[in-house]
C-alpha cells in the first residue's frame, strides 16, 4: 500500500494565514450580504435593513465592523426636517473585494441558480455582456484552477508542532 507525499503546505505556518485573516472581517454570511447591498447601491442603514432581511442588530454589528477596517465609511446625510443620519460608502479597500462578490456570484449562478437562471447577472457597462470571473497571473495568462498551486510567500514561516494556528 502506498502512501502519498507530505503536502509541501504542511511545512508552513498558518499563524499568519492571508485567508484566514480576511475571513476573521469577512467569515460571516450577513458580511457579505451588506456588502452586495452597497455594490448594489443601497447605502442607508434602514434600506439594507428591509433589503436584505438581515437583523438590526447584525446588520449594525456588520456595518461596524466594516468600518473599523476601512471597508466602509460612514457618511453623512440628512432628509428634509430629519436628523443627521449615515449612509455607508466603500472605500478603495472595499472596492477591491468586487471580484470576491462576483466570483460568489458567478459560483453561486453556476450551481444555485433556480431552473430559470440567476436572479442576477453582472454585465459589463459598456458591451452588457455578462461578467465571468476568472484566474489570471502577473503575467496577463488566463489560467484554469488546475494550472495554480500555492508556494511559499514572502511571509512564510516554518510549521512548528503545538503552535497555535488563527485558522484553525
Amino acid at each position: 500500500m502506498s502512501t502519498s507525499p507530505a503536502p509541501p503546505a504542511l511545512a508552513y505556518s498558518t499563524a499568519n494565514c492571508q485567508v484566514a485573516r480576511a475571513m476573521a472581517v469577512l467569515g460571516e454570511r450577513a458580511t457579505l450580504v451588506v456588502l452586495r447591498e452597497v455594490f448594489n447601491g443601497v447605502r442607508r442603514f434602514d434600506d439594507m435593513q428591509r433589503h436584505s432581511g438581515v437583523s438590526r442588530q447584525v446588520l449594525s454589528n456588520r456595518l461596524a465592523l466594516l468600518v473599523e477596517h476601512d471597508i466602509l465609511q460612514r457618511e453623512p446625510y440628512r432628509s428634509d426636517g430629519g436628523r443627521v443620519r449615515h449612509e455607508y460608502r466603500l472605500t478603495p479597500k472595499g472596492l477591491d473585494l468586487y471580484p470576491v462578490l462576483a466570483a460568489v456570484a458567478d459560483w453561486g449562478a453556476r450551481y444555485y441558480a433556480g431552473p430559470e437562471g440567476p436572479p442576477v447577472e453582472l454585465a459589463h457597462r459598456d458591451c452588457g455582456g455578462v461578467v465571468h470571473t476568472r484566474l489570471e497571473c502577473e503575467h496577463g495568462h488566463l489560467l484554469e484552477q488546475r494550472e495554480v498551486a500555492p508556494r511559499p510567500g514572502p511571509g512564510a514561516r516554518p510549521f512548528e508542532e503545538g503552535a497555535l494556528s488563527p485558522s484553525a
